[in-house]
């Protein structure tokens, strides 16, 4: 009997014992909570445009009594390069410098005209080659994600270096003969536009992809001289491309320089 009490006694000392040294020890924090977090990514785009003009004006106009005018270029492929930085889940931003291939224009132009007091008419054909360097500064708004699909909106201002070349124009008219002309290659810095629509995709936490839509403004451009064949002008009459503007549909690869996610510390725990 005895035995058995001094044993119930120790084992009592022991738990207090052991209870005791617990309370004097801190518990492991808990672990820490992962938070979003906004980081440095890399871009690359191609797609291809869909541009039109509003109008081609020339000097030449003033005689006109009236005139019906239609032009369009074809499709060109469009390849860019940027840098941004993720702020947080729905704001970033980046700055993207693109090429935009040659894009050919074919127009034609009926109108009419006084010929000495003498109604006339006539119609032109005209034909060019268009490319741009654009630079341009963007911020997009993501709005939430559904399935791994987050779509955004966004818009950007910048600057564009408009570039035309090989303009002709070949004519004729009921008061004359067959005519053509030809204008100088010119480039042209105008300030441009965009805003943008689309959809992303996260592959992986360093790897998003995008398919987006892109209206994009890039002002006005004006050929050199119209010249005619034989050399001669009688006034300094460059055609203007007034309004030119795109319509883009763009394939985009966002890579995340340090995808790793910061972490925020957890409460803090001190000894009892």
């Amino acid at each position: 009997m005895r035995i058995t009490t001094i044993a119930v006694t120790a084992g009592a000392i022991l738990a207090s014992t052991a209870v005791a040294s617990a309370a004097d020890l801190a518990l492991p924090p808990p672990l820490p909570v992962p938070v979003e977090f906004g980081g440095w990514y890399l871009r690359g785009d191609i797609g291809f445009s869909n541009q039109s003009v509003h109008h081609l004006s020339n000097a030449l106009e003033a005689n006109l009594t009236s005139q019906s005018q239609h032009g369009e270029f074809n499709s060109a492929g469009i390849f860019g390069l940027g840098v941004g930085y993720q702020f947080n889940n729905w704001l970033r931003a980046d700055v993207t410098g693109e090429y935009r291939g040659n894009s050919q224009f074919n127009g034609y132009e009926s109108n009419t005209f006084s010929n000495a007091g003498t109604p006339a008419s006539g119609f032109n054909r005209y034909t060019a080659n268009k490319s741009e360097w654009l630079v341009l500064a963007n911020a997009y708004v993501d709005l939430g994600t559904w399935w791994g699909v987050t779509p955004f909106i966004g818009g950007g201002v910048g600057t564009a270096n408009v570039s035309l070349s090989n303009y002709t124009d070949v004519g004729q008219t009921t008061s004359g003969g067959p005519s053509s002309a030809f204008a100088s290659a010119t480039s042209k810095w105008n300030f441009a536009w965009a805003a943008h629509a689309g959809l992303a995709y996260r592959v992986t936490p360093s790897l998003t992809l995008e398919l987006a839509y892109r209206y994009l403004d890039l002002g006005s451009a004006s050929t050199g001289d119209v010249i005619a064949f034989d050399g001669t002008n009688n006034i300094y009459n460059p055609t203007t491309f007034k309004h030119l503007t795109s319509q883009d549909l763009k394939f985009g690869v966002r890579w995340a320089i340090d995808p790793v996610p910061a972490y925020a510390p957890g409460p803090l725990i001190t000894k009892g």
